[in-house]
Formats: structure tokens, sequence, C-alpha cells
């Protein structure tokens, strides 16, 4: 009897070790998920912060170039905070207590910008555009597209939605209003369109809204809300376009713009 459990025992083990060591191969095998490749914020990218030729023929242009922080100053200042760190090649908000808000080095009045960004878990940042040396902060001037962790971050204004203004419409399969970001950890694409004929946000591919700014819609918009209380709002047709950087971990890279020209 010892002897025939001992070969059955022997037999089991034999066998789970077979399966042990095909699981491990097949895990070795299995070809990553689309995702994996972006889910860490600091992995380098050989192919980020450049342009091809046929974008530079558009007419795009870096904003930051993987390297460097040329380009970018804190709001009302020269110099740029220690919170804000060039690593792996990514722009990255490291100290949201010591970073601030970045405004790029030119104005812009109509254009289009692409970036991709990737946030902390429950962080919260925003790009403003259009904004002034007026004011205490940058959104006392410039429109704010709410960038954020949309199922930690405390603020209920979520990613894409343009700051206690626009929000997307309701998605029939959630019943709440459209999200097509990605969770922490992965990187989101942002598309904005800011024209005077209409301005358009998009995330990750998926059109949000768009509306005219300084139309009867968007001033009575303004009007209700707490941005009525700030003369200089959303009231130049030209100015820095900004990033958030003191509400949490951020992270961007691949960001571009070009300058849009208006039909006379």
């Amino acid at each position: 009897m010892t002897t025939i459990k001992t070969r059955l025992m022997a037999a089991a083990l034999s066998t789970v070790s077979c399966l042990s060591t095909s699981r491990m191969n097949f895990a070795a095998d299995a070809p990553a998920k689309p995702t994996e490749a972006i889910t860490s914020p600091t992995a380098a990218d050989a192919n980020a912060n450049t342009l091809t030729e046929a974008e530079k023929a558009a007419g795009w242009m870096l904003l930051f170039d993987g390297k460097t922080l040329d380009g970018w100053h804190n709001f009302k200042k020269t110099d740029i905070r220690p919170g804000w760190q060039v690593k792996d090649g990514n722009l990255c908000c490291v100290d949201p207590h010591n970073a601030g808000d970045l405004c790029t080095k030119e104005m812009y009045a109509s254009f289009e910008l692409q970036l991709d960004y990737n946030i902390s878990k429950g962080g919260n940042s925003g790009i403003m555009y259009h904004v002034m040396n007026e004011g205490n902060a940058v959104w006392a001037t410039g429109p704010e597209v709410q960038l954020e962790d949309n199922l930690e971050a405390k603020d209920p204004i979520r990613c894409g939605w343009l700051y206690g203004l626009y929000v997307p419409p309701i998605d029939p399969k959630t019943n709440k209003p459209l999200d097509a970001t990605k969770p922490v950890g992965e990187w989101n694409h942002v598309r904005l369109l800011i024209t005077p004929e209409k301005c358009e946000h998009e995330i990750n591919g998926v059109k949000y809204f768009e509306y005219v700014l300084g139309s009867e819609d968007f001033n009575a918009r303004v009007a209700k809300s707490k941005f009525a209380s700030m003369p200089g709002f959303a009231k130049s047709p030209t100015g820095y376009i900004s990033l958030q950087g003191d509400h949490g971990s951020v992270t961007f890279k691949n960001i571009k713009v070009r300058r849009v020209q208006m039909k006379k």
C-alpha cells in the first residue's frame, strides 16, 4: 500500500509540475496587451516627442523636446520651480507642492493642440488656454480643460470637460456623461481645437463637444459660473497655453501645437 501511495503521489506531483511549467511557458509566450507598453508614466519611448516630416509640413511644432524645459516658464515668472522635471523623456510634475502652473513662451490665438498625459491616482490637473498675465491664477483668464483620475479624484469636474461650463453628452450605456479616459497608469491622448469659429475637445479620439468662445451660449454659461466674478476670464483672443501642476502628480509627452489660419 505504501508503495502504491508513494507512486500515486509522485505522479500527482509530476502532473502539477508539468502544469506549472506549461503555465509559465504560456505566460512567457503570450503577446503583451496593447496597454502594457504604456502603463508606466516614466517608461522611455524612443518615438516620443518627435515630429514626422508630414507633421512638420502641416505646421506642427513641438512644445516639449523630451530633454529640457526650454520654452516653458511658471505663471508670471521667468524660471521654473523644481516640482517640474524631465524624467525618462517625459515632462513630469513630481512635486505638486512646489510646481505651480507652467506657461508656454509664446502666445497662441487659433490653434490645435495634442498631447499625451498619464495621471496619478486621485490626480487632478488641467490645460488652460488664452492665459494672460492677469489675476492670481492662470484660470482667472484662461478656460480650463480638466485632466484627472475620473475614479478617485475629489473634484466632480471630470476629464475633458471645460471647467464649470461644458459637459459631454450622456452615454446611454452608463447613463452618465461620456467618459473615454483610460485608467490610472495608462496614457491618454488629448486633442483641442481652439478657434473663433468653434472649439472642440477630444479624449482618446472621442469628441466630447464643441462650443464658440464669446457666443451667447458661452457667455450665458460664464455668467452662471464662478468665472462671472473674474473680469478677464475668456476675454483675450490669444494667450499662453498652460499646464496645471498644483493638484497632483501628472506626466506629459508628445506635446505639439499648430497654428490655425482663419478663413478671411
